[in-house]
C-alpha cells in the first residue's frame, strides 16, 4: 500500500460539482492499494500518517502530529500510484488491486482512521469516481510512504 501525504492549509474533494469533503489545515492523503495488500499494510500506514510529526509547534518546528493538532485529513483512493512506466509511454496498472479487493481495504482504512483520529475531521473521496482535488500544499511538505518498503 502506498500513500502520498501532503500537508495542506486547505483541501477539498469535488465530485460532479459537489464539495464532498473539505478542511482548513490538515493532510491530503492519496492511497494506492496493491494486489498483495491487506489490513496489516493499512494499519502500518495509518499509524505512521496520524502520528507523523510534520506540523509546526509553537516555535515553528515540525514537531506535532495530526492527532495533537486535531486537524483534518482527507483520504482519496488513487490506483495510479502503482503505475508502471517501464515499457512505452502508456502506464500499466497491473499491480493495482482490482475493485473487489481494493474497496473493502479502502473502507477499512477510512474506518480505522476515524477510530484513531476521533478528534479530527476525516473526509474521503469516492472510490472510482472522477474527482477534482483542490488543496494548498503547505511548506510544501509531501511525503511518500510504502508499506512494503518501510523506510
Amino acid at each position: 500500500m502506498r500513500a502520498i501525504v501532503q500537508r495542506a492549509r486547505n483541501a477539498s474533494v469535488i465530485i460532479q460539482d459537489k464539495n464532498v469533503a473539505s478542511f482548513q489545515n490538515g493532510l491530503m492523503v492519496l492511497i494506492g492499494i496493491e494486489q498483495s495488500d491487506d489490513s496489516t499494510d493499512a494499519d502500518w500506514l495509518i499509524k505512521k500518517i496520524v502520528n507523523m510529526r510534520i506540523f509546526d509547534d509553537e516555535n515553528g518546528v515540525m514537531n506535532e502530529s495530526l492527532l495533537v493538532k486535531k486537524y483534518g485529513i482527507i483520504i482519496v483512493s488513487q490506483f495510479t500510484l502503482f503505475a508502471s512506466t517501464k515499457k512505452g509511454n502508456r502506464p500499466s496498472y497491473i499491480r493495482a488491486a482490482r475493485p473487489d479487493a481494493a474497496i473493502p481495504l479502502y473502507e477499512y482504512f477510512i474506518q480505522q482512521v476515524q477510530k484513531t483520529a476521533v478528534d479530527c475531521y476525516v473526509g474521503m473521496g469516492e472510490f472510482g469516481a472522477d474527482m477534482q482535488l483542490q488543496f494548498t500544499n503547505d511548506g510544501p511538505v509531501t511525503i511518500t510512504l510504502d508499506s512494503k518498503n518501510k523506510e
